[in-house]
């Protein structure tokens, strides 16, 4: 079983229109809405490729329901911390005229320290089965920045850290298997600018020095990049079929990364398999709804090369 576990899911609406004009009226040609959110992408993308997925994660509020029938039409087996506060609501804007993107994020609200706890206690009992977990997404407000590293403490199976700052910087002495931020999220966490994809290597070594043992980091299209305790790694995503919404592609990638290294895949073989998921992830509307077919068609298609001997 492979544990998937954040504290910051959504529930999504998808606006798309043939073209935004900001400042005024607009009407959208379609609406679809969606569970949604690091966490939940994760786990979908892990659940469509054929992962046996537990997911564990905090909701609340009226879109509690909604998210529910949502995992329950796909018979995705989850555990929720119902909360005080409600879910959060984002928005995704699909502007097809300048083949633009936004995405209007809402905050996460606090957790009351009781939840908190329901949930730490979830996750020892959860984890304890798994054979492998992905702790994702950021803290609501107000959580202390050493929540996830008190939940890896007691993780005895492989994990992979998606998330940033100082919550990441909490965790690296316990030498995680895996850290995936991206580009902005890696200087976010070493609080420092990489300001082009040249600087990456030496950032992922940092990363490393500080103790993180596989270090991999997107950039969205362009190359992904891999750092293992031999040697330094880049692959090269092929190009979608069709860019339709780029969301969640990051987090198809990780809960992919997850599964496969659960599956006792190669760190290599894992981020090859989660670059198919990423890229299919962008032909498609929703969020990680994949298939597994295209998902594995596009992996094949990834090169990898050795940049640097450790």
């Amino acid at each position: 079983m492979i544990l998937i576990a954040g504290l910051t899911p959504a529930w999504q609406q998808i606006l798309i229109f043939e073209k935004v004009q900001w400042g005024e009226v607009n009407r959208a040609e379609q609406s679809v809405w969606c569970a949604s959110g690091k966490v939940f992408n994760a786990a979908l993308a892990a659940y469509h490729l054929g992962g046996p997925v537990r997911l564990l994660a905090t909701v609340g509020g009226r879109t509690r329901r909604q998210i529910e029938d949502d995992f329950e039409l796909l018979e995705l087996d989850y555990r929720w911390v119902v909360t005080e506060a409600p879910t959060r609501v984002c928005t995704t804007i699909l502007d097809r005229g300048r083949g633009q993107v936004t995405e209007l994020v809402e905050g996460a609200r606090p957790l009351t320290q009781s939840e908190l706890e329901q949930f730490r206690q979830a996750y020892l009992e959860e984890v304890a089965k798994a054979s492998a977990a992905l702790l994702i997404g950021s803290l609501p407000e107000g959580t202390p920045r050493e929540f996830f590293r008190e939940l890896l403490a007691e993780t005895r199976c492989p994990a992979v850290l998606d998330f940033r700052g100082q919550s990441l910087e909490a965790c690296l002495d316990l030498r995680p298997l895996v850290v995936k931020p991206n580009r902005r999220e890696l200087g976010e966490t070493l609080r420092t600018d990489i300001p082009s994809p040249e600087a990456i290597p030496a950032a992922i070594r940092e990363l490393q020095r500080r103790g993180a043992q596989w270090v991999i980091v997107t950039d969205g299209d362009r190359a992904v990049w891999v750092g293992g305790p031999k040697e330094l790694l880049r692959f090269l995503p092929p190009k979608p079929a069709e860019v339709v919404n780029p969301i969640g592609s990051g987090d198809a990638l990780a809960g992919t990364l997850a599964m496969a290294i659960g599956e006792g895949k190669s760190i290599p073989e894992a981020v090859q398999l989660g670059i198919g998921a990423a890229v299919h992830n962008v032909e498609q509307l929703v969020p990680c709804r994949l298939k597994r077919e295209r998902v594995f068609e596009l992996a094949k298609q990834v090169t990898g090369e050795v940049i640097q001997r450790q």
